[in-house]
């Protein structure tokens, strides 16, 4: 009973800001679209600011070690914290680098993510489905080896292209659901405005 009433209450929310999803939902698939028509300077803005984080948590491991001194594991936090100063100024500095990095990160994702679909679609056969996760994963180890086998050249466009469609694929859905919340409140509107003998 209380699942229903939490239901009712959330489908009530977003019906009553439908608009504010759609728009945010459309700006998020524009700079995916953005991003996929300039996939390098995406993947190497993605390397600047994977730097500047990798700055920001090395100094916050540094306020901490020097907080704690006396602490057994000191050495092993300032040691950590120049590790993430130096990866993230190396980044920051020399962006390109990092972006080659990134995309060999990516490639064994794929890679690593596909032999993990290909084998939940064989060890879920003969369930209904299980083709198309078996597919699934063949088409992420055959996307990983494209992106391998082609470094570095595909640094120019894999990462960018990547978080574009990625970024396309949320606001698309965003603005989908923005739509059914939409449909939810006219539904609600027209169903108070018939009167109850009608």
């Amino acid at each position: 009973m209380s699942s229903n009433i939490e239901s009712n209450q959330e489908d009530a929310s977003l019906a009553t800001s439908w608009r504010v999803l759609a728009g945010v939902g459309a700006l998020i698939a524009v700079l995916g679209l953005i991003a996929i028509v300039s996939p390098f300077v995406t993947g190497v803005a993605l390397s600047v600011i994977l730097g500047v984080l990798l700055v920001v948590g090395g100094v916050g491991h540094g306020v901490h070690a020097v907080s704690a001194r006396g602490w057994r594991g000191f050495v092993w936090e300032a040691l950590l914290a120049a590790l993430y100063v130096v990866g993230g100024v190396a980044l920051f500095v020399n962006p390109v680098v990092g972006l080659l990095t990134l995309t060999l990160v990516l490639a064994a994702f794929f890679v690593a993510e596909g032999v993990v679909g290909v084998v939940l679609g064989l060890r879920v056969r003969p369930a209904a489905g299980w083709g198309w996760m078996l597919t699934s994963g063949l088409v992420g180890v055959a996307a990983g080896a494209v992106v391998w086998l082609g470094w570095p050249t595909t640094a120019l466009w894999a990462v960018g292209l990547v978080f574009g469609i990625r970024l396309l694929a949320t606001g698309g859905a965003m603005v989908m659901l923005a739509m059914g919340s939409r449909r939810v409140a006219r539904e609600t509107r027209s169903i108070g405005a018939t009167p109850r003998g009608g």
